[in-house]
């Protein structure tokens, strides 16, 4: 037997997006499971995720309003241990307006280790969910798979136009007025996890139209 997981992350949902895009439900559709690795942002965006399957959730440094959540937590498909974590740093890098925040979006790069940082972190896991950096990764560590979706949300010169819109502070002004010029950027995408017992099979999908 194989169990489809949808996994999603870094939805930013109302906060950066007004609502979900109509692709990450055609692409999920099916799914017995979706796996959520936070900054979803809005109890809305859970409750529209529920119309495709059973929502396990985690909490991001952008869930302000969803405290409730967990940090992290496990799962068990198939008999395999899914850990699922945003996989933000310590408050003291990850803090706006401060000199090591904007060095970690150019040469400082903290999120390189991440995966092995948290493959050490969760030891007994079969395989760990992660997003935060909003770039989808697959690997695997010590035989320990480590996935990143990527994120529903990604900045580009349209997502940066429209939010310089809403009037945001001085500060993210400034770097979104980088983000707006910027000619490579990540794709929105998500991903499934095929898993049965004999393994776990990952495959990042992108949420741009087309087959």
């Amino acid at each position: 037997m194989t169990t489809r997981v949808g996994v999603i992350a870094d939805t930013h949902c109302p906060e950066f997006l007004e609502r979900l895009p109509d692709r990450l439900f055609e692409v999920l559709a099916g799914v017995d499971l979706v796996l959520h690795a936070g900054d979803i942002d809005g109890e809305e965006t859970l409750a529209a995720l529920r119309r495709l399957a059973p929502v396990e959730a985690v909490r991001g440094d952008h869930d302000r309003s969803l405290e409730r959540l967990p940090m992290s937590r496990e799962v068990s498909v198939e008999g395999r241990r899914i850990v699922v974590v945003h996989g933000q740093r310590s408050r003291w890098l990850e803090e706006p307006n401060t000199l090591l925040w904007t060095l970690s979006l150019g040469y400082f790069r903290p999120h390189r280790g991440l995966p092995r940082t948290l493959r050490r972190r969760f030891p007994y896991a079969d395989a760990i969910v992660y997003g935060h950096t909003h770039r989808a990764r697959v690997e695997t560590l010590d035989g320990v798979l480590l996935f990143n979706p990527g994120g529903v949300h990604q900045w580009s010169p349209s997502t940066a136009t429209r939010r310089l819109a809403q009037h945001p502070g001085w500060f993210e002004w400034c770097w979104l007025q980088v983000a707006r010029h910027l000619r490579r950027y990540p794709k929105p995408s998500v991903g499934i996890l095929e898993v049965s017992p004999k393994g776990i099979v990952p495959v990042v999908i992108s949420l741009e139209s087309g087959p």
